[in-house]
């Protein structure tokens, strides 16, 4: 099989070595992988932003500005003592991992649902990283609250926890208006209205929305771990 001509991103790998050669640019060749932190996850936050807003021009340049942002690292640690990885070990790697990681397509297991492939992919991961005793390790902690409690959730569920239901203190409120549980937001553009609601009312009362999930969340993912811990002790 002939490999495909990729003109353009070859011109574009050749362009971030120039930048980071002797010569180049000071600024690019002064950045360390922490330093570029910042960047990498503003450009995602700007391609998600083109996504939802459906403008493909706007998804061209983000999707450009996330590939800078590899193809920068890649170089980066080409030219690192120590690091030894290049843009060809980055592309190795994950051909290889997505390979293993479809059986149904590149072996002989069989998929026939979105659901068998997910479940694959549990059951490979847990192969890859046998050092794992907990379904949220690899979570990372520094997503944002809401998509960050909305993982927990899902990692909890494959543990067969859940949160417990709140029996005590006043119900949820959104600016004086009572909360039946029958009430719940309809669809996501209600659901929407209603969280933005209900963070304009911490932020009245002095309350920090985004801290407040993350801190629930560390004590959901505490239970979680505790339920597994207590599981794993049980005499089978």
């Amino acid at each position: 099989m002939t490999a495909a001509a990729h003109p353009a991103l070859d011109e574009l790998i050749a362009t971030v070595a120039l930048l980071r050669a002797p010569g180049g640019c000071p600024w690019d060749a002064e950045q360390t992988h922490a330093s570029l932190v910042q960047y990498l996850v503003e450009e995602c936050w700007e391609l998600i932003d083109a996504i939802e807003s459906g403008d493909r021009a706007e998804m061209i340049e983000e999707l450009g500005d996330v590939l800078y942002q590899v193809l920068f690292h890649a170089d980066l640690a080409a030219h690192t003592p120590g690091e030894d990885f290049d843009l060809e070990d980055v592309a190795r790697h994950m051909t290889a991992k997505m390979v293993v990681r479809h059986p149904h397509v590149f072996g002989d297991r069989e998929a026939e649902t979105a659901e068998d492939v997910v479940g694959f992919w549990d059951e490979l991961k847990a192969d890859e990283k046998p050092h794992r005793t907990s379904v949220l390790d690899g979570v990372p902690m520094g997503m944002p609250a809401l998509a960050l409690a909305a993982k927990v959730l899902t990692k909890a569920e494959k543990a067969g926890v859940a949160p417990s239901p709140r029996t005590d203190g006043p119900r949820v409120t959104l600016s004086g208006a009572p909360s039946p549980s029958d009430s719940f937001p309809a669809d996501e553009a209600e659901l929407g209205e209603a969280l933005l609601r209900l963070v304009a009312e911490a932020r009245d009362r002095g309350l920090d929305a985004e801290r407040a999930l993350r801190g629930a969340v560390r004590g959901f993912s505490a239970e979680v771990r505790a339920a597994e811990a207590s599981a794993q002790t049980e005499p089978r």
